[in-house]
């Protein structure tokens, strides 16, 4: 016997839990209450060390064989700013939206799934759902602690869907089968502070820094490839902390991001990078976090089956896209073949965040629709 469950009232609740990130807010003690009536054994843990952590994250499972079906998503949201028009953590209807920090990014998703979840009888298989409470944020403690945990049981699912707000103009008009990876890099160049008018007597690191700029802005990093438009390199700052007209500066930082496809490896753009600072700043500091490397799952079973329950939901048959930013998918993909589909993606991360009541509702029969699939 099921239990049927509201999608839109069951997104409410979870957006008057208010789980900015690093904050539980009453999010997944929410989820892991109505996963537990549902049948799921449920592990919450608190993982990490402060200033990254500790993260809330929960785990759970429930029945077994066949087709192993895991639902990938975060808690929680980014701040919600000033001048929204009612109380972000307090949802509420006007007309045909539902309004509320995470409506879209991602509760709505969360709460779709659960519903569609309710539907689905006990026996009929394997259904994990792997949820973190740092998705918006550093992401050192999240997802991945969360794969250390699952590998300790040997939960391993078969495919994985990420419930990202995918959808542009319509509610199920594009997948997400990839992501470009992410490369953060830090140039610390070091000078001799002087008064400009004494030049012998000081080194100005901003001559270096340009060379460096010049160099990296002639950069041609790839053409793209059948999936992924070209990658890109952003100088994001140049600072010096100089505020004098008449000092040469002692050091001087630029900060850049590259946003990479399938082509390269973070650590491969990394060396590219950091010898062209040695040979135009040989004293200089330099560093490269790597936020997430580019991957890609090739057309196949799974965007096939997520895009026939699209299609048998609303007529259409959605676009294969690689664009945007990153998601905790970048962490997963190394387990089973994943994908990303969810609501539509105007207001996420804006004021008066909003889901279309109908979407939700569609979205839980799309859900329903690929677990019934999957699970055969």
């Amino acid at each position: 016997m099921t239990t049927a469950i509201d999608p839109v009232h069951f997104a409410a609740r979870l957006i008057g839990c208010p789980s900015v990130t690093p904050e539980e807010g009453g999010a997944q003690a929410l989820l892991g209450e109505t996963l537990e009536r549902l049948g799921f054994e449920v592990s919450r843990t608190m993982d990490g060390e402060p200033p990254d952590g500790p993260v809330p994250n929960l785990l759970a499972t429930r029945g077994s064989g066949g087709t192993h079906f895991a639902f990938a998503g975060h808690t929680d949201v980014v701040p919600p700013g000033k001048g929204w028009s009612s109380d972000p953590f307090v949802a509420e209807i006007r007309g045909d939206l539902l309004y509320g920090r995470g409506a879209v990014d991602m509760k709505g998703a969360i709460a779709a799934f659960v519903a569609a979840v309710a539907r689905i009888p006990e026996d009929a298989g394997k259904i994990s759902l792997i949820i973190t409470g740092d998705e918006e944020g550093p992401a050192i403690h999240g997802t991945r602690a969360l794969m250390q945990h699952m590998a300790a049981r040997d939960i391993r699912p078969d495919m994985i869907l990420v419930g990202e707000p995918t959808s542009q103009d319509r509610l199920g008009d594009t997948v997400k089968i990839g992501r470009r990876g992410s490369v953060n890099m830090f140039i610390d160049v070091i000078g001799r502070q002087s008064h400009v008018a004494y030049p012998h007597e000081g080194d100005n690191p901003l001559t270096r820094l340009v060379r460096i700029s010049e160099r990296l802005n002639a950069l041609h990093l790839d053409d793209g490839n059948d999936w992924f438009q070209p990658s890109n390199l952003e100088i994001t700052t140049i600072d010096t902390g100089n505020t004098a007209h008449n000092v040469i500066p002692g050091e001087a930082h630029m900060r850049l991001s590259i946003r990479f496809n399938t082509t390269h490896s973070g650590a491969e753009l990394g060396e590219r990078v950091a010898t062209i600072v040695e040979e135009e700043a040989p004293d200089s500091r330099f560093g490269a976090k790597i936020s997430g490397e580019a991957f890609l799952t090739e057309p196949g079973p799974l965007s096939d089956l997520v895009g026939a329950a699209i299609e048998e939901v609303t007529g259409l048959t959605p676009a294969l896209s690689t664009g945007g930013g990153t998601s905790d998918a970048r962490f997963l993909h190394v387990l089973c073949p994943i994908l990303e589909f969810g609501l539509r993606n105007a207001t996420m991360h804006k004021l008066d965040e909003a889901a279309e009541i109908a979407d939700i509702q569609k979205l839980t029969d799309i859900y329903e629709a690929i677990l019934r699939r999957a699970l055969g």
